[in-house]
């Protein structure tokens, strides 16, 4: 079943640093309208960074998840005007883990979570790493760079409970095992 929908108007009911609380309407091409939440996001991207032998990880603190060393993929939101996802890919894996990478393949698109928010992460390859200069962190963020054995991903997907990473690394798998 495929139905076509148009968006009649939105109204902000709460606007934070990240994301916006908004009530939109929509109708149906049945004439029937609706009304959803949703928690608007910028969009962000993820990176899966491997070398010939580690696949590239953070742990950090998701306070809101209650949890204080949650291992993710390095990644960032799209938070500067304009600037493409890969140009947003490429800047995240330097300030995150200090690299660079010479190529780099999009892997593929998703939204994390289409039953109240519009975001849309983008989901990036990178290989043919080296070291680069970290600009000076956010005194907020508190992240461990995690080189992850490639020898050792089933364990690293084991231990995962971030959908964005475990996305990542299971393309990785299956990318690995051919």
């Amino acid at each position: 079943m495929s139905s076509t929908f148009e968006k009649l108007g939105q109204r902000t009911i709460w606007q934070g640093h990240v994301v916006e609380v908004r009530v939109e309407r929509f109708r149906h091409e049945d004439g029937a309208e609706v009304e959803r939440d949703n928690m608007h996001h910028p969009g962000a991207v993820a990176i899966v960074a491997v070398d010939d032998e580690h696949v590239w990880l953070v742990r950090q603190p998701r306070e809101i998840c209650g949890v204080p060393d949650l291992l993710e993929l390095p990644a960032g939101k799209l938070d500067v005007a304009g600037e493409p996802p890969l140009e947003t890919a490429k800047r995240e894996l330097a300030e995150e883990i200090g690299k660079a990478a010479t190529d780099w393949e999009p892997l593929t698109g998703f939204f994390t979570s289409c039953g109240f928010s519009d975001e849309r992460l983008e989901l990036f390859h990178a290989s043919g790493l080296s070291d680069v200069p970290q600009p000076e962190v956010d005194e907020e963020e508190r992240i461990e760079i995690v080189p992850w054995p490639l020898a050792r991903l089933d364990d690293a997907i084991a231990a995962c409970q971030d959908a964005k990473t475990l996305i990542g690394l299971l393309l990785l798998q299956r990318r690995l095992r051919g």
